[in-house]
């Protein structure tokens, strides 16, 4: 199995709606991004980093988040996800992620990714 090397990149960006505030998401009642949304954003960024990674038939699934939340994104605000392996061990793919809006880091961790066998996973 051909698989993902360290230095792969992958970024995901949005703009920050109503749908994404901590308020909708039940994470706190501030209208900003809720953190449970920059999570998710840092998960996608680790998506795009392996799309074309995997041999067919292959997917990765997410296993463990260590993520800070630094600074509050409001409505309209774009939101900038980039993650990048930094560690392949057999199966486990390791990313650091920084999310970054127009004023900064927003939020920075690791994401750790698990490459499994997408007919087995599922069956």
């Amino acid at each position: 199995m051909a698989g993902p090397e360290t230095g792969l990149t992958g970024t995901v960006e949005i703009v920050v709606g109503e749908a994404d505030l901590a308020i909708a998401l039940g994470s706190g009642d501030v209208p900003v991004m809720g953190t449970p949304r920059m999570v998710a954003l840092a998960e996608a960024a680790t998506v795009a980093a392996l799309a074309g990674a995997l041999d067919e038939g292959y997917t990765s699934v997410g296993t463990r988040v260590d993520m800070r939340h630094l600074a509050a994104s409001p409505v309209g605000r774009t939101v900038r996800a980039i993650a990048e392996v930094i560690r392949v061990d057999k199966r486990l793919v390791v990313f650091s992620v920084q999310v970054h809006d127009d004023n900064g880091l927003v939020g920075d961790g690791t994401v750790e990714r698990v490459i499994v066998n997408r007919a087995k996973f599922i069956g």
